[in-house]
């Protein structure tokens, strides 16, 4: 049974990521990816990670989405608005994103598992209690960072959809 729907919920994974590149329309492609994050909180909730599975929905469903549809509407994407990218541009892009796909693939390749042999403490470490310890202390440094990333790319979102004044008088 468990079987039969991790390959639902991979499914549903793997289209609806296909269906958020591939949509036109900025607001699909965003219902798109909430669906996507809720079938991967499904995942989650296959390997026994409750509170990660709820963290995730919270997190990912809740307040980026919302932030990525704020900033869709504020940047006010419109066909007619839109300049017309050169073919220059847009070889350029693929290229990057070719050179990127392969750096990436060249990282997965030369991994190697970290852990060789599985030492089991008895400790429960899906206890929020450990969780929050674990971030807290440990990880402080780079959970501070990621608040700050996210107020700066809400702070440039703002800034990028700012209309400019000359250039609408």
């Amino acid at each position: 049974m468990a079987e039969i729907l991790f390959y639902i919920l991979a499914s549903i994974t793997l289209g609806t990521a296909f269906l958020t590149i591939l949509s036109r329309n900025p607001i699909h492609s965003a219902i798109y990816l909430v669906i996507c994050f809720f079938s991967i909180a499904g995942h989650y909730l296959l390997l026994n990670a409750q509170f990660l599975a709820i963290v995730h929905i919270i997190v990912y469903s809740g307040a980026i989405m919302i932030l990525m549809l704020f900033t869709i509407m504020l940047m006010n994407l419109n066909k007619e608005d839109e300049s017309h990218k050169s073919v220059a541009s847009k070889i350029a892009a693929t290229i990057a994103f070719c050179l990127v796909g392969i750096v990436l693939l060249a990282g997965l390749l030369k991994t190697k598992p970290v852990v060789e042999s599985y030492f089991h403490s008895g400790e429960d470490f899906q206890s929020i209690k450990v969780l929050g310890q674990v971030l807290l202390n440990e990880y402080m440094v780079p959970f501070e960072f990621a608040s700050v990333l996210l107020l700066v790319a809400m702070i440039g979102a703002v800034l990028i959809s700012k209309k400019d004044k000359q250039k609408e008088a």
